[in-house]
């Protein structure tokens, strides 16, 4: 009966997993197309989603990268290979990456050769977890147009409401970078006093997850600055400024 039974939920495992598969690739692009404000819950996803386009940067340099087609690209591999791959030097790794790879994706939602969006893939450690998100910028590569977070294990009732709608739309139209080029955004302890100089660039902590808090503003830090992001945003900003 145990040998049956085993084998009944081995085969399932083995059927059921190109499914399990396709759900995931799914649930990414809705979440893309989310911040990217295209998602329509009656369109076929694939078909919005090839409207946005794909592109590979060089962390170190911010150029796009052409030789590596993105849509075969696995940045989770690539970070656990030492030859595509690069430590995050520990005095910085307030989001505990660990290890980067050299190159990253990000997805431009674009009305011509103008650019109108850019969604950055992001992560770090929370309290409990690795929390995966994606944050959108406007064309200007400063003001914050939406984020998501998609997959964490942050505590029920507390530190998930990172994944809550609410939150999330604190963000819409934050900014990013101060006059000195660095990164001023983060997560604030509490509610952000209206009268607050700086305000423009905090969003109201959870109340009882400061930690969890804390995990977004070091992902923010990390992955819009000089190790992460930060050069491409800069050629951009540049480029738009132009």
């Amino acid at each position: 009966m145990s040998l049956v039974c085993s084998s009944l939920v081995a085969s399932a495992a083995v059927v059921l997993k190109p499914l399990q598969v396709e759900n995931e690739r799914l649930d990414v692009q809705r979440n893309i197309l989310a911040v990217a404000g295209l998602l329509d819950a009656e369109g076929d996803v694939d078909a919005v989603f090839a409207t946005v386009e794909p592109k590979l940067v060089d962390f170190e340099t911010g150029e796009y990268v052409e030789t590596i087609d993105p849509a075969v690209f696995d940045a989770e591999a690539a970070a656990k290979d030492p030859e595509q791959s690069v430590e995050v030097p520990p005095e910085i790794d307030r989001a505990r990456i660990g290890r980067r790879p050299n190159v990253g994706l990000v997805y431009l939602v674009k009305d011509g050769d103008a650019i109108e969006r850019i969604i950055l893939p992001v992560y770090g450690y929370g309290l409990w977890s690795t929390m995966y998100g994606f944050l959108a910028l406007e064309a200007d590569a400063n003001t914050v147009a939406d984020i998501t977070f998609y997959a964490h294990a942050e505590t029920a009732g507390l530190g998930d409401q990172v994944a809550s709608p609410a939150w999330q739309a604190l963000w819409r139209g934050k900014r990013v970078y101060g006059e000195s080029g660095e990164v001023e955004l983060q997560v604030g302890k509490g509610s952000v006093p209206k009268d607050d100089t700086n305000a423009t660039y905090r969003v109201d902590g959870i109340s009882g997850a400061t930690l969890t808090g804390n995990g977004v503003t070091y992902l923010i830090e990390y992955w819009l600055g000089d190790h992460g992001y930060g050069p491409y945003l800069k050629e951009v900003r540049e480029r738009t400024s132009s």
